[in-house]
């Protein structure tokens, strides 16, 4: 039996494997809020009594960066820590990834199904793979190509400076800099993401904000409103923002497979983008993914998916702890 979790900003989710014929089977699984939670070992000791589950090896992908087996949630302030996670548990064998590294683990765990192609890229493209997530934050991972297997490893490259693109894209750097200071691609490449270049656009007078819309940003997640306005044609302002949003996370997206060399193709991971789907395939994601100017060639050659399996992580967590105990 494995233990694994996606533990995220805003929710943990925790399940139980079993490995049979070389596929991992969920035994058990239960979604718990975060921020309802005190800490991770909270959640865990819950699962485990409630479903009287005795695994004999654990892992869990972490919103944040893991070092020396601990991690600092900078979403939710949970410090998590894996000899901490191992006495609740009662076994030694817990390993902590990065949320990204583990859902770098779980591609290797999807069917054909569980992608939506936006860029089919050269034939039998092979190389190095980077995954780029935009959810509660923006993550991502890359997967080094040996020559006949593919290894993940994490990166907090979400956390580097934003690089505006063009006139309008520099204005919005200027006007999130006022507020935090250092901008990083995080604050505009996220859900709270969307809403900054929602209320940029609003506030610096590139469209007007309805009296509708006013109503419905009070209650509930912004950028929820916002995303479903702009992709039913109910908001000009709000349909701008949102293809503003794609270029900008095309530019980043482009900017990884660059750094990480990964012609094997690049995955967009995190909730976002399977819900944002139809606006990510009317070009400008694309456009503003191959816009490297002497290296363009090499971007269209790249194969571009969006993960539609929202238990990718959880996947992956469970298959990196069946890969250390040679269960796979």
């Amino acid at each position: 039996m494995i233990l694994a979790g996606d533990i995220g900003g805003t929710n943990a989710r925790i399940a139980c494997f079993e490995v049979e014929g070389g596929r991992l089977i969920a035994v058990r699984e239960h979604v718990y809020p975060s921020h309802e939670q005190p800490n991770l070992e909270s959640a865990v000791a819950k699962f485990l009594a409630e479903f009287h589950l005795k695994p004999a090896a654990a892992c869990f992908g972490i919103a944040g960066p893991v070092e020396r087996g601990r991690a600092e949630m900078p979403n939710l302030r949970w410090v998590v820590e894996e000899t901490v996670l191992a006495r609740v548990i009662g076994v030694g064998n817990v390993r902590l990834l990065n949320d990204l590294e583990a859902n770098a683990y779980g591609l290797a765990a999807l069917d054909a199904k569980d992608f939506a192609l936006l860029n089919r890229g050269s034939d039998g493209a092979i190389g190095n793979r980077a995954v780029i997530a935009a959810g509660t934050g923006l993550g991502e991972a890359g997967l080094y190509w040996d020559g006949e297997r593919h290894h993940p490893f994490a990166c907090e490259g979400g956390h580097a400076d934003f690089g505006p693109i063009d006139p309008l894209q520099s204005e919005l750097l200027t006007f999130l800099r006022r507020e935090f200071g250092h901008v990083s691609w995080e604050r505009v490449i996220a859900g709270p993401g969307l809403f900054n270049v929602y209320r940029f656009l609003r506030d610096a007078g590139h469209g007007e904000e309805p009296a509708w819309l006013s109503d419905e940003l009070k209650s509930g997640d912004p950028s929820v409103h916002i995303s479903r306005a702009g992709l039913e044609g109910k908001s000009e302002l709000c349909a701008r923002a949102l293809e503003m949003f794609a270029a900008i996370y095309g530019a980043e997206a482009g900017n990884l497979a660059l750094k990480l060399m990964a012609t094997g193709g690049v995955y967009l991971g995190g909730g976002i983008a399977p819900k944002i789907l139809p606006k990510l395939r009317e070009g400008g994601f694309m456009a503003a993914f191959v816009r490297k100017g002497r290296l363009e060639h090499l971007l269209r050659g790249i194969p571009v998916r969006v993960i539609l399996n929202d238990k990718t992580a959880l996947l992956g967590a469970a298959r990196a702890a069946a890969l250390r105990a040679s269960l796979l």
